[in-house]
């Protein structure tokens, strides 16, 4: 495997490191481990290839778009298979919501790349005085590409969370340097390789790797970057805002989540069991979407408690590969420590576990059990902080007004939930939470809808057209119109 920097494929100045299968511990493959001076060269590329690309009709993109997106589907199972054994997911989330939603996206922006970039704007007379005679004004808000985009990506979604970035930055003009997350870049290689094929010129995409912080920070530092793209933790997302703000740099910015699902009286409890529940199956909990931050009403909160209790009992874990495993592994033995570390910091906070907090004898694998506690309280940490695994935290409630209080008590404010048979009041509770998203008796997305968070989850808002906005400049363009 080499770094792929302007058009060709390079020998890593610093060797290799290993990837790591989360399910077996063996060693899925190499990954390069590229030097801080190969990371600012990617970005040398990107610069050098900007204007052409740019220039480029909107048509020619989406042609190279399109081609990408079918080119994944054309190796979707090899690509699926090589994200399950890097990432840990399941055989049915690597396939249809890593594999499957890159293909989708890079159809969409394929699309996005035809959507009208100018929006006329109402005509104004300007009467005589110092700057002229009296005159009408045309003008037009433009969006233009933004430049060079820094994309640094997250672990938990090799193929989708780059093609997020990737399709639109592209779709409007910009050229990237992408910096996966260091557990899974195998599958940002194969992208790149997809890329290649379908006729992307060189330079265009740049892809840089290594095991520790110092090529994303040389990325992000680059003076030919105009703009970074983060999707990881509100930690990382600090340093890069900080080397952002010295030099005045565009920032997109997906951070952490402590997802708060508030349950009333009234709601579809089995609905609502599903929804929560997936925070214990989906990615293994390591998604900042995970209503993992559960509030009930005190009507039905023992009865909530005991059906999520046995929800996660019935959850069937282990091999990724098996298709009829819903649990798998987190994604290393660092993490899985830090999961149980939060596990048994609630117990001594004086949380209840009623499910799991024992770690499954799987033999293998960095395996950590759907884990419910209950009894919980606003301050403990457990309720507070991010885990970013299989573990639920549930609190009670007795109005609205608490239930509201609750859910906005906290540094993260990215997705929250509702669930309530009275739609009137569930639309009201989610106009007063705050949060960038909220799921009304549901925790599915609209991947037209903007997408981003409130206070420390982030900056900026992606996903349909508004990624096109994210990665675009505006500028104006005003005209004499008549005397």
């Amino acid at each position: 495997m080499r770094l792929f920097v302007g058009g060709a494929w390079v020998e890593p100045e610093r060797g290799h490191y290993e990837v790591v299968n989360p399910a077996t511990e063996e060693v899925v493959g190499l990954a390069p481990e590229a030097s801080p001076a190969q990371a600012r060269e990617a970005a040398r590329a990107a610069r050098e290839a900007f204007p052409a690309w740019s220039r480029t009709r909107p048509e020619e993109r989406a042609e190279v778009l399109d081609r990408a997106a079918a080119l994944i589907a054309r190796d979707a199972g090899a690509h699926a298979r090589l994200a399950r054994e890097e990432s840990g997911a399941t055989a049915a989330t690597a396939r249809g919501m890593q594999v499957a939603v890159a293909a989708a996206r890079f159809r969409r922006y394929a699309r996005g790349a035809l959507e009208p970039v100018e929006q006329a704007l109402p005509p104004q007379l300007t009467p005589a005085g110092p700057m002229g005679p009296a005159s009408l004004l045309g003008a037009l808000a433009v969006r233009r590409p933004v430049g060079v985009v820094a994309c640094v990506t997250s672990y938990n979604n090799p193929w989708a969370n780059p093609a997020g970035k990737i399709a639109p930055a592209l779709a409007m003009g910009n050229t990237v340097v992408v910096k996966p997350a260091p557990q899974d870049p195998l599958s940002v290689y194969a992208l790149a390789r997809v890329l290649e094929e379908a006729g992307v010129p060189p330079g265009v995409v740049n892809v840089v790797t290594g095991s520790g912080a110092d090529v994303g920070e040389a990325v992000v530092a680059s003076p030919d970057v105009d703009m970074v793209s983060f999707t990881g933790s509100t930690a990382v997302g600090r340093r890069i805002g900080e080397v952002c703000g010295r030099d005045v740099k565009r920032q997109l910015m997906e951070l952490g989540g402590k997802g708060a699902a508030l349950v009333f009286d009234d709601a579809d409890l089995d609905a609502a069991v599903r929804g929560i529940g997936s925070t214990f199956s989906f990615y293994s909990g390591q998604i900042c979407t995970a209503p993992t931050r559960v509030l009930a009403q005190r009507g039905i909160h023992d009865r909530l408690v005991d059906a999520l209790a046995a929800y996660a009992g019935r959850l069937p874990g282990g091999d990724p590969a098996d298709p009829a495993t819903v649990v798998g592994p987190v994604i290393s033995a660092a993490h899985r420590d830090r999961i149980e570390g939060y596990v048994e910091l609630g117990r001594e906070e004086g949380a209840r576990v009623v499910a799991g907090g024992e770690r499954p004898a799987y033999g293998k694998g960095f395996h950590v059990a759907p884990t419910l506690l209950a009894g919980c309280a606003p301050g403990m940490r457990v309720v507070r902080e991010e885990i970013f695994g299989p573990v639920v935290a549930v609190l009670p409630f007795g109005d609205e007004d608490e239930a509201v209080a609750l859910a906005n008590d906290g540094d993260y404010g990215l997705i929250d939930y509702v669930w309530s048979g009275d739609v009137a009041r569930a639309f009201r509770v989610a106009g007063a939470l705050r949060s960038g998203g909220v799921g009304v008796n549901t925790v599915a997305r609209n991947m037209e809808a903007p997408f981003g968070g409130f206070r420390r989850s982030g900056v900026g808002r992606d996903v349909g057209s508004y990624a096109l906005y994210a990665y675009s400049e505006l500028q104006a363009v005003v005209w004499p119109g008549g005397r």
